[in-house]
């Protein structure tokens, strides 16, 4: 028997396989990935009772469309090889996809989720587009049929826009690139808003869209951006980031601009409630003046003072009539004065005559001369009256009549 090296037996053994299993389909699970940093993915792939060691290089890998997952099961287009330095085979992948799905529609949700959870679809971050917008930036392929669309339909809606066409591949390999390049860059530009789309076309026509690397551009972009791919019942990734999802290219012009029809007819409509408006300003402020004026004669300086002239006029006549009364009053009372005036003055006379007829009397019955004169003096001292009782012991006094006057001293003083 003929003896072989441990290299030759391996290198016999390698050339078996890969010529019996250059190409094969296998379903399994995916267990123990490790994402080299060389590109390289290596994980083992199992069933309910073997597992088989398998790698992706970098090539391949690079065009997986979805994140391999631990216990995702998979269908693998491969070829079985053997690495010589161990003398163990394993699985030489070119092409993985999810097992029940395809990888475009798993590689949508994953990345789907994925945003979803760093907050690129949330409603509070979404911007809202200007109501008149004057400069556009239109992403898209500048021969496709859906840019058509887009001007013809904004010609006849809004023609005092300014629209700039940035030309990009929507689709194929360098599509997303190029898109979120062209995004970066209209975004410097200061456009009021920036449409990003292309027309119908099957989920790898549309692919470009669903990148993460489109989803950035948008996210990171300060102008309002609208996303208008595909048909109504296409979604894609950027539609979910844009601030504005647009059913349809058409549609995306409908919701940017505004109808100048129906601004015509707003402004129409502005303008007669305007006149209206204005109308019953005038008429109000008309009413205003007019109540103003009124005001103004009721409470103006000739006002007053020809109300105080009248109030005036008014005392004048009631302090005349009081006047007069008093007049009329002091000249009746005066007529009854002098009436009574000669009576009362002959009454006062009588009354005054015979008061001193009785005076008169009184003197005359007092007076010494027409008393009786026998026994009766006047006493006096130091030329004054006085009575008998104010007299002392030794004083000098007078006695008088009316003929003789005698000086005399009192001797003596006792009562009787």
């Amino acid at each position: 028997m003929y003896t072989l090296s441990v290299s030759s037996l391996n290198e016999q053994i390698k050339g078996l396989l890969e010529e019996s299993f250059s190409r094969v389909l296998v379903e399994g699970e995916l267990s123990r990935i490790t994402f080299h940093n060389s590109g390289h993915i290596y994980f083992t792939l199992k069933d309910s009772s073997s597992t088989i060691s398998a790698v992706m290089f970098r090539g391949n890998a690079s065009r997986l469309k979805f994140q391999l997952q631990e216990g995702m099961k998979v269908t693998i287009n491969a070829a079985l090889t053997l690495y010589k330095p161990r003398g163990s085979y394993q699985l030489n992948c070119f092409s993985i996809e999810p097992a029940g799905q395809g990888a475009l529609a798993l590689a949508y949700e994953q990345l789907k989720e994925k945003l979803s959870a760093k907050g690129y679809f949330a409603p509070e971050i979404k911007k809202q587009l200007p109501e008149f917008p004057s400069r556009l930036a239109l992403i898209t392929s500048a021969t496709g049929a859906a840019l058509q669309d887009m001007i013809r339909v904004a010609s006849s809606r809004y023609r005092a826009i300014e629209i700039d066409i940035y030309d990009v591949l929507v689709q194929g390999q360098n599509a997303a690139q190029d898109i979120s390049n062209a995004i970066a860059l209209a975004d410097t530009k200061e456009y009021d808003i920036i449409v990003i789309g292309r027309g119908g076309g099957s989920i790898e026509d549309l692919w470009a869209f669903n990148e993460e690397i489109v989803a950035e551009a948008i996210f990171n972009a300060i102008t309002p951006i609208v996303s208008a791919v595909g048909h109504e019942i296409d979604w894609v990734i950027s539609d979910f980031c844009a601030d504005v999802r647009a059913a349809t290219p058409s549609i995306a012009m409908q919701i940017c601009l505004p109808d100048t029809n129906e601004l015509y007819q707003y402004l129409d409509s502005i303008s007669s409630q305007l006149t209206q408006h204005i109308k019953q300003k005038i008429f109000n402020k008309k009413q205003e003046l007019t109540h103003l004026l009124n005001s103004y004669s009721q409470h103006s300086i000739e006002k007053k003072l020809t109300q105080k002239q009248e109030e005036v006029k008014q005392l004048k006549e009631v302090y005349a009539q009081a006047i007069t009364f008093k007049v009329q009053n002091a000249s009746r009372e005066l007529h009854h004065i002098e009436s009574r005036f000669p009576l009362a003055i002959n009454a006062l006379i009588n009354l005054k005559h015979n008061q001193l007829l009785n005076a008169k009397k009184m003197l005359e019955s007092n007076n010494p001369k027409f008393k009786s004169k026998s026994g009766f003096a006047q006493l006096s001292q130091n030329d004054k009256v006085v009575d008998i009782s104010s007299l002392e012991k030794d004083d000098i006094f007078y006695i008088q009549s009316d003929e003789i006057s005698v000086k005399a001293q009192v001797l003596d003083k006792n009562k009787i």
